[in-house]
């Protein structure tokens, strides 16, 4: 079969959710300077869906303008806490200070993706989800990192819920797609409604 998509992500997560869904892609990550951009951004006043919807077009842009004559998947995900946003932690001290701000808080996830055709976005969509965590203790959270930092230093927030980190929340709302980064009920909704995938 065809690939279907093209990912401009290098995130394995994002990879393994399409494919284990049915849907086969390439992956050709997107180089851009997302940090700069971010703060670029922010500095404008720019709303976090906004930023992270904007990020996934230009990640798509960036590949379609390639020429890839396939559809391109363009995808960001942002951390929303009290009016800030967060991003992955460079050290385990980054992890430890991240999650101790939001120990006992609710902040949410926002996920974006923007599909092109050609040089043309042709679907966007920015799934939400809302973390509560818990109050968890200084001792668990120092054994948390420690046990987990391989894995949790490529994930914004310091936590993957599909991991040990599920237990330092209290409640979830959202589905777990968008909290792992990509909305895909609605993505493949769209590439069936497309033709892209069968009915």
């Amino acid at each position: 079969m065809a690939n279907q998509i093209i990912l401009a992500s290098s995130s394995d997560i994002r990879a393994s959710l399409l494919r284990n869904a049915g849907v086969t892609c390439d992956v050709i990550p997107a180089r851009i300077d997302e940090d700069s951009i971010k703060k670029a951004l922010e500095a404008e006043g720019a709303s976090p869906r906004d930023i992270a919807d904007t990020l996934a077009e230009m990640k798509a842009r960036k590949v379609a303008e390639k020429g890839a004559g396939t559809l391109v998947l363009g995808c960001d995900q942002v951390l929303s806490f009290k009016g800030s946003i967060l991003s992955k932690p460079q050290t385990p001290q980054d992890s430890r200070d991240q999650l101790r701000m939001l120990r006992g808080e609710t902040h949410q996830l926002l996920s974006a993706a923007v599909v092109y055709d050609g040089l043309e976005p042709v679907w966007r969509h920015v799934g939400v989800a809302r973390l509560s965590m818990r109050d968890f203790s200084d001792d668990y959270l120092d054994d948390y990192i420690d046990r987990n930092w391989d894995s949790i230093r490529w994930s914004v927030g310091g936590y993957k819920i599909e991991e040990e980190g599920i237990r330092l929340f209290r409640m979830v709302q959202g589905d777990t797609f968008t909290i792992q980064g990509l909305p895909l009920l609605e993505l493949l909704s769209y590439l069936t409604l497309r033709g892209t995938l069968p009915t």
